[in-house]
């Protein structure tokens, strides 16, 4: 029997797998196709840095310093942070499927100027307009996948995001080590224009149409989201009744990003993106050739960096399959756990290492530490703190938030992303690896103590149902609805 005090919406609302599938997962992989884009220009450092690095480079007409190579890698967190906030309010004002479309054209020009840069000041213009394009969809897809889908699919459609993300690096990692690097720009130059031609055909997200009062428009794409033998009429007046007693009941944006639910929500978005990128995964990744050759391994450096976008991806997949069985709150606990002690144990490794030296006996009797404890944290990264804080921030606020959690939370990922990017080098140096190591594990005990005393279990629970969740209380579900 329902609980006394739910609101008749969350009764009666369309829920279960009555409507179709199919549609759902098509539009949702069209909009993620973004998300490939932003893969390969967030992986095609790897490859193209090193090479044109190179005293012998003859990939371009000038010379790129090993300084400047860093900053052709890392200009795209800046250009990601700038527009994940004006982003936001761009979406809710012409939508997400247009604002989507309109991104093509700055990922288009940007790689434009990546491919024929005649100097390393435009290598770096280009690089910056990639980050901005790529970090609009790190906010736009996430939200877009979290408003089309059923309840009991809306985690795996929200995973297909950080899936295609993974897919996009593994792409540059393969094709940017063993082709020119003009071809791979001009092949990273169509991945964004095969995105628009594909996604143009999608609907808009019913959400939106509903509060921009397009009824007819919000219809139709119910039903080519959910099939024509769906109960389209009780989920559209559903979405009806909650903008309507929006508007009759107008909250100013302060109050509604003050109350309890609201402020709740965006402490577990911020620090779900605080703890996934201070889990060490960038120091990981930047140590993949070290651990390799560390564990005696004589496989190349790009054969080594293709092996991990091959782990990340299939990881990630199954991340998606099971995030709707298993639900969230197992699978970031699983995650933080894992990298803890896989973090832990390559700081011992590091750290014997940098004490004893790389040939002594005892570094020797463990060469096989750091591959493992490396090829488990991606794994559990991949399955959890890789995909599920982006999947959060679309499902923990209510859609007059919704853009601004899911913007400022976007900028907060890529400033911190940034910041452990260009300071990795020197922490190391300055501490040691081994120490490093150590300092990420203890993060992410705090992360799961965080997550274990906080961050609600949304798997298959309506908007309604993770409000009174995070603490609204059921009368006012109701009124929000418009149910009495």
């Amino acid at each position: 029997m329902a609980d006394v005090g739910v609101s008749q919406s969350v009764l009666v609302e369309p829920r279960g797998d009555n409507g179709r599938k199919l549609p759902q997962y098509i539009a949702a992989l069209s909009a993620t196709l973004g998300a490939l884009a932003a893969g390969s220009m967030l992986g095609w450092s790897s490859p193209v840095v090193f090479k044109i690095t190179q005293a012998n480079s003859t990939d371009y007409d000038f010379d790129v310093s090993s300084t400047q190579g860093d900053w052709v890698s890392s200009l795209i967190n800046l250009g990601a942070a700038a527009v994940c906030f004006p982003i936001g309010l761009i979406m809710d004002a012409i939508g997400r499927k247009k604002t989507m479309l309109l991104l093509t054209l700055p990922f288009t020009l940007g790689w434009l100027l990546i491919t024929f840069a005649p100097n390393v000041g435009t290598l770096m213009a280009g690089r910056f307009i990639t980050g901005v394009a790529g970090g609009a969809f790190c906010v736009t897809a996430p939200a877009y996948n979290s408003e089309i889908a059923q309840d009991s699919i809306r985690g795996t459609l929200g995973s297909f995001f950080q899936l295609m993300i993974t897919v996009g690096i593994l792409f540059a990692y393969a094709v940017g080590s063993y082709t020119s690097v003009f071809i791979f720009n001009i092949l990273c130059t169509l991945i964004p224009i095969i995105f628009a031609l594909i996604f143009f055909f999608m609907p808009e997200s019913p959400n939106f149409l509903v509060v921009k009062g397009k009824l007819d428009e919000a219809r139709e794409s119910l039903i080519r989201l959910r099939g024509r033998n769906y109960d389209v009429d009780s989920e559209l007046t559903n979405l009806q009744n909650k903008a309507e007693a929006a508007k009759s009941n107008p909250v100013s944006f302060l109050s509604a990003i003050t109350k309890k639910t609201a402020l709740k929500a965006l402490l577990i978005c911020y620090a779900l993106m605080l703890f996934q990128q201070l889990s060490g995964i960038n120091a990981v990744i930047f140590n993949t050739s070290a651990i390799f050759s560390s564990a005696g391994a004589t496989i190349p450096a790009p054969i080594a960096t293709i092996i991990i976008g091959v782990i990340q991806v299939i990881a990630t997949f199954i991340s998606s399959v099971v995030v709707d069985r298993l639900g969230r709150r197992i699978l970031l606990l699983f995650s933080a756990l894992v990298m803890c002690l896989c973090s832990t144990a390559l700081g011992v490794f590091f750290f014997l290492k940098d004490t004893h030296g790389g040939e002594s006996s005892i570094v020797e009797a463990i060469s096989w530490l750091p591959l493992l404890s490396l090829s488990l944290f991606i794994v559990s990264f991949s399955l959890g703190f890789g995909p599920i804080p982006w999947m959060m921030a679309g499902e923990l606020c209510l859609i007059d938030i919704k853009s601004f959690v899911g913007s400022t939370a976007g900028t907060f990922n890529w400033l911190l992303s940034f910041t452990v990017t260009s300071t990795f080098n020197s922490l190391n140096t300055a501490i040691g690896s081994g120490q490093v190591f150590w300092m990420f594990a203890g993060i992410m005990v705090l992360g799961f103590v965080f997550i274990f005393f906080i961050v609600p279990e949304t798997k298959g629970k309506s908007v309604d149902e993770i409000q009174i969740m995070l603490g609204a209380e059921p009368e006012t579900q109701t009124n929000v609805d418009g149910k009495k």
